[in-house]
């Protein structure tokens, strides 16, 4: 390169270095994982964010399609990967792509229809987006391709149609500038190719006499300050393209403004549609359906209006529709082209039958990208939709029903169960979702719509993540990460029914891209079936292997015998090699570092290099025209290569990260190369759309002279370079082979190829396959079954952890089974004869086996369970015929069921439990021949709604007393309670809801105790008093204070407070000292503390005396009637004291006074009172009355006045009242004790200080 490439370069250095800065800002919080998505290639994992999430997920299970779909590649934070054919821009700055449907076409160097994003930003704050959707061969695609700031000279902007050399533009600058030597193009004229050699460019000699190409260009003027562009050009029978370009602001996250160009006449000229769809309208997205490529959708931003412009005639008229909802994403009918599903940004699913005009809500809350149109052939409807449904406590089912008949009434839910988030896939044959569980992740599949079966890996995988990588060719290719693994993945491959599990290759790499997402190296060569190419981590290095049988063999990459000057190249195997990149273009119109396409078989071009292990420095690029087997390297630098007329040719570009103004093109499989000028001035191409028609030769070139200039569109016409069509002799034949070994996958392929430097067109009808025989088997056809490893010696043993003889607990006695060799074939394998008896499976009689391996979960595998829901059970059989073993389940509460056979409990035995507790449940199997049996123990919960502590508000010093947490509803061994107490910084934990506690100091000391049950834990605290000795009376009110009382906490205290006022009016005592409990209950009654006054230096003796003295000061006074209230204006309470006192003095000491025995005298009296009114309470009428009234004051412990009261509130209206439910409680307290129900009881203990 010249001066003016020189120039260049140091503002690209700067420009680089600003982007890798914003890009590590942005990339701060992006999440990378691998997601299935809904739709990625099969394989092709590099080309996507997987997950099944699991999203996922992603992982989420994250798990993805065989058919290549979409593709999103981001810079902000990527949760899943999205299958729709666009995305909001006030959300994503996107791009979106349709592809064929055969992902053997989808190597995005295809043209059939194709639609580019490009994304310029001066910024620098960019998002790269790629969404592919699912669509059949030769359909219209839609891509994004993004530009960067460039630096350097700005280039004279060219705005005429055509350009010629010498009108408006000295090409000869550009060529003093920087430019290479060359023709100047333009509509009439061509440049005559030229032919180069030396080194620096890295080819090989080429013709001195080439096919002159027609180019032209347009400049999109006035929208040099746009950042975005859609293009799309349907190219099958179509000269029709539309541009969008849009001013994406990053700052806001918005679209300000936006410009619609259409072309008719294949990009030579373009017209200005503004007028047409609005001048105010501004633009975000554009849509075109895959089924019919007339019918064009195109969104408004939703910041300015939400409404979507919908066209029948490629954009040449447009009709507007208004929305009630903002559009993030569209995903079309596979089949129908007037029916969509639209995503809103409310996580709304609606559908359109007609192209958008009118919508209708399918479901209110729906993962993003968790939605599916029925799959033809399985679902019976064709307006079926698959989705990931969320429900109101925030769980996520999978959830079927008619587009435009969704009512919950309509849903049907295929996966009994709850499943992860972003796990459900519906693709081709198979759906898979993942199971929410608390150990090892379990993940099921659905073969043909049949019921769900649990996914077999090999035992010991425990894999931390998984994603479905492709389900094309009727089996399941799977990525594992397992648990000793951080940045490789294991592959496994599956049965036809998707169940049992293969190992593949291990450690597979990864590599983290732009947009923070993992890309999976390993690649499917398009047109060879079995083909795969993938990096493998080993003892530290990357090596490239290749297999030809679908991960049966691996082996290493030969190297080329020479380099590209013919110099030798020693390089042995095992210890040198050619290790290839695979991964793939953030922009999808750029090939990427590898390329294949189904019609040119046995062609790859790949960046690599050669020696011991993969690297990223000195790369050169490699071809193989014989399908891996040899390689030629063709250039020394990093190219972006397409194939051109169905493969017959190939033109290959730089890098974009320098401008350029020349191709390349090849018609002898890259032995040698000319040169031709496709531009005046050197170009940064942002993008090359190839092949865009069934009958025309053209490429489209996208890119920008520099910063400043508008969007430069260069049309191609590469019909000149042929000069004539093919005929039989231009053609020979080619076989596909394996290092010499023709049957590859079971079979001898024949393929027709166009001898190399022939100059012929290949045409619409060219066939690439000439013939297929089918293959004697051997052992290479045959992969080990699972459970099954591969030995040293090549054969397939059983692993450690597998037992071959067990059998199918369907399996039953006169019917047949299939025994496994530990062999099976490989999937599509077309091999015949051989040693295909030795190694297939062999039919044989079930014999009678006793039941061994009986295992019992429940349905969610969880070991609780809600009181009042349905407990799900399964009951599993390893061995043992199913058909004749009775089964027999013991829930633990007093009810059992039985079943004749095992088939009778597939779908799960249901059972309700009505009491809350544990509850050892117990499964039986047993048959003629032995039994075996099971238990699991399951515990019931129903959520606790309040707690209650009662102790005593003073206890003795030194003495025991009893604490107890009441908690509603009561509980039976399934509540844990934490207790501190005595100021002790560690809880107690017990099972019971009752401690005992000494108090070894006098003062205040707080309890607090934390109810744990289900998912809550509640609290409540209480403050003791604790003394040497004090003194209580027993006090009542009269009448009226009973009509004034709620019976709740805050009043007792209240109250309290009131009294202890009232009572200090008369008594000259320190009122600290002093402490007053009302009880719950009515009528209303209160208990008198009297506390020693420890800061006087008396003896213990005067202490008590002075108690005395102060309680028949008190007791004179109530006597008196001297202690009265008011409670409110006019209702004033007397306090009287109660004759019967629980506790004239309370003392510690051992001595046994009279008070004492007294005190000793009553307590027996009230427990013989007690007995009797449960005993004899129907005989005695009034005792009803007394009995409620303990009833009620039993209900909570005596409120303190002075102290804190955190009791929740709890009304007398909670609870029964009547007296025939209260005898009837009460007997059954004394038959049973404490009830275990989840119903509310008014079973409280009475906790009165003795």
């Amino acid at each position: 390169m010249g001066t003016g490439g020189a120039d260049v370069r140091p503002g690209l250095h700067l420009s680089f270095s600003i982007w890798v800065m914003i890009a590590a800002h942005c990339l701060r919080n992006a999440k990378a994982e691998i997601s299935c998505a809904s739709c990625p290639l099969p394989v092709q994992l590099h080309r996507e964010e997987l997950h099944l999430d699991t999203r996922g997920g992603g992982g989420g299970t994250t798990l993805g399609p065989s058919p290549l779909q979409q593709i999103r590649l981001e810079l902000t934070q990527i949760t899943e990967t999205d299958r729709i054919t666009g995305l909001d821009e006030g959300k994503h700055a996107g791009l979106s792509r349709d592809v064929p449907r055969s992902p053997k076409d989808a190597t995005l160097d295809g043209v059939s229809a194709d639609e580019a994003l490009l994304h310029r930003s001066r910024a620098l704050d960019q998002t790269f987006h790629r969404d592919f959707h699912e669509e059949q061969p030769e359909i219209g695609t839609a891509a994004a391709l993004q530009r960067a700031k460039r630096s350097g000279p700005a280039v004279p902007e060219f705005r005429k149609s055509s350009w010629e050399g010498g009108d408006g533009l000295n090409v000869d600058s550009f060529e003093g500038r920087g430019g290479h030597s060359g023709p100047k193009l333009d509509g009439q004229r061509s440049g005559r190719p030229e032919v180069k050699s030396n080194r620096d460019e890295g080819r090989g000699t080429g013709r001195q006499e080439e096919p002159k190409l027609a180019s032209s260009t347009y400049a999109l003027t006035g929208d040099s300050a746009h950042n975005h562009a859609v293009v799309y050009w349907s190219g099958k029978n179509s000269s029709v393209i539309l541009i969008l370009t849009k001013l994406y602001d990053f700052h806001i996250g918005s679209v300000t403004e936006s410009t619609l160009w259409r072309s008719t006449d294949y990009g030579s000229t373009y017209e200005r549609m503004n007028d047409k769809v609005g001048s105010k309208t501004v633009l975000s997205y554009l849509y075109i359906c895959p089924t019919n490529k007339r019918k064009i959708m195109v969104l408004t931003d939703p910041e300015f209006e939400s409404s979507v412009l919908v066209s029948s005639d490629e954009g040449a008229s447009f009709q507007k529709y208004r929305l009630s909802f903002y559009i993030l994403s569209l995903l079309f009918h596979p089949t129908q082209e007037d029916w969509a599903l639209a995503y809103s940004h409310d996580q709304k699913l609606y559908s359109s039958m007609d192209f958008g005009r009118k919508w209708q809500l399918v479901h209110e809350h729906v993962t993003p990208s968790r939605f599916y149109w029925s799959v033809s052939g399985l679902d019976k409807e064709l307006d079926l939709v698959h989705m990931e449904a969320h429900t109101p406590d925030g769980n996520v089912q999978y959830v079927t029903c008619r587009a435009q008949m969704c009512t919950e009434s309509n849903r049907n839910y295929p996966f009994p169960g709850y499943v992860d988030i972003s796990s459900l896939v519906v693709q081709d044959d198979y759906m898979f979702i993942q199971v929410p569980t608390s150990g090892r992740a379990k993940y099921y599949v659905s073969y043909k719509r049949d019921p769900f079966l649990q996914i077999k890996l090999p035992k010991y995988s425990l894999p931390k993540d998984l994603h479905i990588v492709s389900t094309d060719e009727k089996q399941v290719f799977a990525a594992v990460q397992e648990w000793n693994q951080n940045d490789t993945y294991n592959l496994y491959l599956s049965d036809t029914r998707g169940i049992y599990f293969t190992l593949a290759m291990e450690n597979v790499k990864t590599t983290r891209g732009i947009g923070g997402n993992q890309m999976l190296d390993l690649y499917e060569v398009a047109g060879v079936t079995g083909m795969l190419i993938a990096n493998r981590r080993h003892d530290s290095q990357v090596k490239t292997y290749i297999t030809y049988n679908k991960g049966r063999e691996w082996r290493l990459l030969q190297a080329p015998a020479t380099d590209i000057d013919g110099n030798d190249i020693h390089c042995i195997l095992p210890f040198c090699s050619l290790h290839l990149q695979l991964q793939m273009s953030e922009n999808p119109y750029l090939s990427g570092t590898i390329s294949t396409k189904s019609s040119a078989p046995g062609i790859i071009v790949a960046t690599g290099n050669i020696g011991a292990e993969l690297s990223y420095n000195n790369v050169g690029m490699f071809i193989s025209s014989d399908a891996g087997n040899s390689w030629r390297q063709i250039f020394e630098e990093e190219h972006n290569v397409w194939f051109l007329d169905k493969g017959g040719a190939l033109v290959a570009v730089k890098q974009p990260s320098v401008p350029t103004r020349h191709l390349w093109i090849s018609f002898d499989e890259g032995r040698q190369w000319t040169r031709h000028s496709f531009s005046p001035a050197p170009l940064f191409v942002d993008g090359v759309l190839v092949e865009a028609g069934a009958e025309n030769q053209i490429m489209t070139f996208f890119g920008h002279f520099s910063h400043r200039s508008e969007w430069q569109l260069i049309k191609i016409d590469y019909k000149s370079v042929f000069s004539r069509r093919c005929t039989e002799e231009d053609y020979q034949t080619w076989h596909l082979n394996n290092q010499g070994e023709p049957c590859v996958m079971g079979q001898k392929q024949i393929y027709m190829k166009r001898r190399p430097g022939n100059y012929c067109m290949l045409g619409k009808d060219y066939s690439r396959v000439l013939s297929t025989e089918s293959c004697i088997c051997k052992a290479q056809d045959f992969e080990c079954d699972y459970g099954y490893e591969r030995r040293a010696d090549g054969n397939c043993r059983p692993a450690f952890w597998f037992n071959p003889y067990t059998l199918s607990k369907s399996c039953s006695q006169g019917q047949n089974y299939f025994n496994s060799t530990g062999y099976r074939k490989v999937v599509s394998n077309n091999c015949t004869k051989g040693v295909k008896e030795m190694y297939t499976a062999r039919r044989q009689q079930c014999p009678s086996r006793p039941p061994r391996g009986l295992s019992l979960t429940t349905k969610d595998d969880k070991l609780t369970a809600h009181l009042g829901t349905n407990v799900s059970f399964q009951v599993h059989l390893d061995e043992g015929d199913s058909m004749r073993t009775n089964i027999q389940l013991d829930f633990g509460d007093g009810t059992a069921v039985s079943y004749s056979n095992l088939s009778w409990t597939e779908e799960g035995i249901r059972h309700v439990y009505k009491a809350a507790g544990i509850f050892r449940v117990t499964a039986l199997a047993e048959n003629s021949l032995g039994f075996d049996a099971t238990t699991l123990h399951l515990h019931v919960t129903c959520p606790v709604e309040h707690v209650q502590l009662l102790a005593p508000y003073v206890a003795i010093l030194h003495q025991e007393v009893n604490i107890t947490a009441v908690v509603w509803p009561g509980h039976s061994r399934t509540v844990t309670y934490f207790w501190w107490l005595g100021n002790h910084t560690e809880p107690v934990i017990t099972l019971e809801g009752s401690v005992s506690y000494t108090f070894l100091s006098e003062g205040m000391h707080t309890i607090t105790v934390q109810v744990s049950s289900s998912n809550a834990i509640l609290q409540d605290t209480r403050t003791v008093a604790v003394q040497e000795f004090f003194k209580s009376l027993l006090l009542s009110f009269s009448p009226n204070l009973d009509e004034f009382n709620p019976d709740i906490p805050e009043w007792r205290l209240d109250v309290g407070r009131v009294i202890k006022k009232s009572i200090l009016q008369v008594l000259d005592f320190p009122e600290e000292h002093l402490l007053v409990a009302v009880f719950p209950g009515i009528p209303t009654a209160a208990e008198l503390f009297l506390l020693p006054n420890r800061s006087q230096s008396h003896s213990k003796k005067s202490h008590e005396e002075e108690l005395e003295r102060v309680s028949k000061i008190i007791i004179s006074a109530l006597n008196q009637n001297l202690v009265e209230f008011e409670l409110k204006p006019g209702v004033r309470v007397i306090v009287y004291i109660t004759q019967l006192t629980l506790a004239p003095l309370v003392d510690s000491s051992p001595r046994h006074s009279s008070s004492a025995v007294l005190m000793l005298l009553s307590v027996v009296l009230l427990g013989l009172a007690v007995f009797l009114i449960y005993k004899f309470k129907r005989k005695i009428p009034w005792i009803n009355i007394y009995a409620e009234v303990n009833q009620e004051k039993e209900q909570e412990m005596i409120g303190s006045a002075g102290q804190g009261d955190s009791t929740p509130k709890i009304t007398l209206s909670e609870f029964s009242t009547s007296k025939e439910l209260m005898e009837k409680e009460l007997d059954a307290r004394i038959k049973r004790g404490v009830g275990n129900s989840c119903e509310s009881t008014r079973e409280i203990p009475n906790c009165t200080s003795v």
